[in-house]
């Protein structure tokens, strides 16, 4: 017998629970003869080993380098104690520590093996739609508190059979300390409901087998609500024009593209186009909403995303997604439950209650989410991952800094809110809430964020908050009992979230770009040039300011946009101007309108950078009046002709009437004449849209050549919800890098206002 010569005890730190971590500790422990424990911990897992000094240094690379697929090490750390003389090797319970935290590993879809396994006939778990292990499942949807422990998760109220328990105690067995594990006899279990609304009153349906009557009834054309891992689904086929037309009329969603699922990537190819690396973001443990290229005559409805070249895409990444999607063979469907504008459902009898005016049917489950979890969205952008809304399959796994921050909170902005909590070299950013536009939204905010402050154990000591003072988000960051509060500039925010994503503490360019942010001269911005830091900012140029008649109406209904450009760079000679756009207007709303503009009644001046893609749109008569957010501008991208290398004329002019240093102004009058112009020879569309393209990537370059000669700076970061067109952001950084530009954009979390609460937390860190 050889005694142990060493004993070490180390600390694991990272995504270390709920990944599979104490049972590929043990089995390596057993396989290097060492004996000890491992426990989870709130500040990590811990670890004891006695043997020989060969064996444990073994055992340290080994965890180093062949860790569970999922899990992600942080740190390290160990140290070497005299022996105690330990004879085997267990698995401790589990550790609380006061103020002790660790990361969380969100939700994985199913591995292989469990795939394997349920459509084996002959296995236990054959078709059964919880089936997990410890290399997949639900994690951050059923963690209540951690240490992540059953009695600890939605799954405690669930208790093992005999052999799931063997199972879950067998160090051999893949299921080892898999804490959502279940099978038919012992865990979660679907059931078939119908709608209230059907004419019968809510029914549970007797069906020996719910998936089966559920691929018959989306057969059929009915629309189903399915509960998932965060949330309800809202799935119908994605092939019948009627069944899509009437979830979008039931959803009140009647522009915005529905997201599919497909059974497998071979059938994602007969529907778009895949490159290499789109296909490598399908099949990744994620599972998130995919935007592809359409082929030229796909089978899908038109109206899954109407007047769109792109389609939101994901493959099954549950149990029952596999089942429903490879036993149908079907193109289905799967936005969020919910009605426009509202929180997903994710509770049985609120989804029954908020749904039943949308789904026909309703596949229950009796596992509770313990945190509403919407789907990622994601595109390729410069051949990498660009994150569009994250959630599902990221969130909460932090962003990490390069500094210790203090404990803070940042409420985000209105549109697609996010939160972020920051504690020492960790940005933990919520998954995304929604549009804080309404009560049940603030109350999804202030859950998640509960979860969030008792998971991570902060209590934050700073406030961050946008400017605006009717933001829902910034009325709730008012209302807090904190008396130190940091009000931070939107478009600043964008750009040190670009900045801090990249690691980027100098000074950049920062060139944001959006709809709408509140500015400090009390106008709203969104064509800005910032030179800019984590401390503060410099506003050096920005586009000519024009007026929004009806303020916020002028985002719903572009005409009123185009107007305003119009008004402002024509006065009373616009109305003469022949083109088509004003002979459709109604000409008592032009005449109010016009008396609107010139007396400034509801008329806010703005800079923003998307209102004239809007503007440019109505007047070629794409979008007049949007159904979502950003319509317009994608209806304009999607129409460009790739081909095309003409421009616009554009002036750059100084003012220095309102800054002690002048300000540089795109004055974008030169850009609107040529569109009119071609207008009226009948230039199509599509190159018109290409050339308005080449236009706003040629200004900027054309500023950022300007401020690198006044300021030293060749660094630019992207930001801001315009650089989610492909065709802007492609074009621009190609050019900006032959210039010799140092480029940045977002791909951890959006460049879109979900990314702003990151910008938030990082400024307000360094303003206190």
């Amino acid at each position: 017998m050889v005694l142990p010569t060493q004993r070490a005890r180390l600390l694991i730190k990272g995504v270390v629970q709920g990944v599979g971590f104490r049972p590929f500790i043990y089995q390596l422990a057993h396989n290097l003869s060492l004996n000890g424990w491992v426990l989870n911990s709130s500040k990590g897992v811990v670890v004891e080993v006695e043997g020989s000094s060969a064996n444990i240094d073994d055992f340290i690379e080994a965890i180093k380098t062949k860790a569970p697929p999922l899990a992600c090490i942080e740190s390290l750390e160990y140290k070497l104690l005299p022996l105690v003389g330990y004879e085997s090797f267990i698995i401790k319970s589990s550790l609380e520590e006061d103020e002790k935290f660790l990361l969380i590993s969100p939700d994985i879809s199913i591995c292989d093996d469990c795939l394997q396994e349920m459509f084996e006939p002959k296995d236990r778990r054959y078709r059964y739609p919880f089936i997990n292990c410890t290399n997949c499942g639900p994690r951050f949807t059923i963690i209540e508190d951690i240490p992540y422990d059953r009695e600890k998760t939605t799954m405690k109220k669930f208790k093992m059979c005999e052999c799931c328990r063997a199972e879950y105690e067998n160090p051999a067995s893949r299921r080892f300390h898999a804490q959502p594990n279940a099978c038919a006899d012992c865990g979660p279990k679907l059931t078939l409901v119908r709608s209230r609304e059907l004419g019968v009153g809510s029914e549970k349906i007797n069906s020996d087998d719910p998936i089966k009557e559920t691929i018959e009834l989306l057969r059929e054309g009915y629309i189903v609500a399915i509960k998932g891992l965060g949330g309800f689904h809202l799935a119908c086929d994605a092939e019948n024009d009627e069944a899509v037309t009437t979830l979008r009329k039931r959803k009140r969603r009647h522009g915005k593209p529905l997201a599919v699922m497909v059974s497998d990537i071979d059938a994602v190819k007969k529907h778009c186009s895949v490159s290499e690396e789109e296909e490598k973001l399908l099949l990744t443990p994620q599972k998130p909403i995919v935007l592809l290229k359409k082929l030229s005559d796909p089978t899908i409805s038109d109206s899954v995303a109407p007047n769109n070249d792109y389609l939101g895409v994901m493959l099954p990444y549950t149990p029952l997604h596999c089942l429903l999607l490879r036993e149908s063979n079907m193109v289905l469907v799967m936005t969020s439950g919910n009605l426009s504008e509202e929180p997903i459902a994710f509770e049985n009898e609120e989804a029954m209650h908020r749904l039943g005016n949308i789904a026909d049917y309703f596949v229950l489950h009796d596992r509770d989410i313990c945190s509403r979890y919407d789907d990622s969205v994601v595109r390729v952008l410069n051949g990498e991952e660009a994150m569009i809304r994250r959630a599902r399959g990221y969130a909460p796994f932090p962003i990490y800094l390069p500094f210790e921050s203090k404990p803070i909170l940042a409420c985000g902005p209105e549109l697609k809110n996010t939160f972020c909590l920051t504690k020492e070299k960790y940005a933990f950013v919520s998954q995304h809430i929604g549009d804080m536009e309404n009560l049940d939204t603030l109350e999804h905010f202030e859950e998640t964020l509960a979860l969030y402050k008792r998971m991570f154990r902060i209590e934050p000591e700073i406030i961050a908050h946008d400017l605006h003072p009717d933001y829902l988000s910034t009325k709730f960051a008012k209302s807090l009992e904190n008396t130190k509060f940091v009000g931070v500039q939107h478009h600043h925010a964008h750009i040190v979230s670009c900045m801090v994503e990249n690691g980027i503490e100098d000074k950049v360019i920062g060139v944001s770009f959006d709809g709408t942010g509140y500015g400090t001269d009390g106008t709203i911005w969104g064509g800005e040039f910032l030179v800019a830091d984590w401390r503060g900012f410099e506003r050096c140029a920005h586009l000519r300011y024009v007026p929004m008649p009806g303020g916020e109406g002028a985002i719903k209904k572009p005409y009123r946009m185009a107007l305003g450009y119009l008004c402002s760079f024509f006065e009373s000679e616009f109305e003469e101007l022949d083109i088509d756009f004003l002979k459709r207007l109604d000409e008592i709303e032009l005449k109010n309108i016009r008396i609107q503009i010139e007396k400034g009644l509801n008329s806010p001046m703005t800079s923003s950078c998307g209102r004239l893609f809007d503007a440019v749109s109505a007047l070629m008569g794409i979008r007049d009046v949007v159904d979502y957010e950003g319509q317009a501008a994608i209806e304009l991208e999607m129409v460009a002709q790739a081909d095309v290398d003409e421009k616009y004329d554009f002036k750059l002019e100084e003012d220095s009437e309102k800054s002690q240093s002048p300000l540089l102004i795109v004055d974008t009058k030169p850009i609107i004449e040529g569109v009119i112009d071609d207008l009226k020879i009948g230039l199509s569309n599509s190159e018109i849209s290409a050339k308005f393209h080449n236009t706003v990537a040629a200004f900027v370059i054309a500023v950022c050549n300007k401020l690198r000669e006044e300021e030293g700076i060749d660094k630019v970061a992207l930001s801001g919800g315009v650089f989610q067109n492909l065709l802007l952001s492609n074009k621009l950084m190609r050019e900006l890098r032959y210039k010799s530009f140092e480029v940045y954009f977002q791909r951890k979390v959006p460049c879109n206002d979900g990314g702003i609460s990151l910008g938030q937390a990082i400024i307000a860190n360094f303003s206190v």
